[in-house]
């Protein structure tokens, strides 16, 4: 594969590239040191693959996957020193999220990434209408997927398939019926993206799906005790009491 590395810093490039250098599948078809260079080179050399950084002065990672035009659209791996912007960088069409310093184990498990949806036709062109549409227009558009950590491991999730955000100090787990998975922001900043959809703040320490609740019982005229689908159980503040009522007449 024939990979573009976007980044403005050079001794984040070198190194990029020494690791690149030890992979036989991948080829480097150049370097951009921002944003306007590499939305020129995407046109000009028509990469792969990109290795894009995010924080880069005038236009960020976010800009250049904005200015991409119609046609053959690269994969891009986002490259990073700042997991806060995992989720964001999944909506944009990202499929894969990097952190800085990467390791060459994980460089390498994204590069196989790469080579997997490049060599299946149909996740191609999947992932170029996708692109294309988010390039388009992606001010609008609501959250599809809920970015989930394991390690140096980033897993997407569809809201659906999450029974529950929980809280523990500056941690937040997501919580779905098989395991559990570290979240990449606030339950704040969670429960303003997934606003419209099933999710209820049933406390300040957790975010509840509701189509997950299998039983309420009232502990008192203020205090419920709500059990997931998967036996997991909450408390209800008093503050929410009235709004939790509410899913009895959903």
């Amino acid at each position: 594969m024939r990979a573009l590395i976007v980044d403005d810093e050079p001794v984040a490039r070198k190194i990029l590239r020494e690791e690149l250098d030890t992979l036989h599948e991948i080829e480097i078809a150049g370097e951009a040191a921002d944003g306007v260079e590499a939305v020129a080179l995407i046109q000009q050399l028509r990469p792969d693959l990109v290795f894009l950084d995010l924080q880069m002065p005038e236009m960020t990672g976010f800009d250049v996957i904005r200015q991409l035009d119609a046609g053959p659209l690269p994969l891009i791996v986002i490259v990073t020193a700042y997991d806060q912007h995992a989720i964001r960088a999944f909506e944009a069409g990202a499929i894969d999220y990097l952190l800085k310093p990467v390791s060459a184990e994980r460089l390498s498990m994204a590069v196989e990434r790469a080579m997997r949806i490049a060599s299946r036709p149909s996740e191609v062109a999947d992932y170029t209408a996708r692109l294309s549409e988010i390039a388009a227009d992606r001010q609008n558009s609501p959250p599809r997927k809920i970015v989930g950590r394991i390690g140096e491991e980033y897993f997407l999730l569809t809201p659906d398939e999450v029974l529950a955000f929980q809280a523990d100090g500056d941690v937040v787990w997501i919580i779905t019926a098989k395991r559990k998975y570290l979240a990449t922001t606030t339950l704040k900043a969670l429960q303003q993206k997934l606003q419209g959809l099933s999710f209820q703040r049933i406390h300040r320490n957790a975010l509840v799906n509701v189509t997950h609740v299998r039983k309420m019982a009232a502990l008192s005229s203020q205090r419920w005790l709500l059990t997931l689908n998967n036996n997991l159980e909450f408390i209800v503040s008093k503050r929410q009491a009235g709004a939790v009522r509410s899913i009895l007449s959903w």
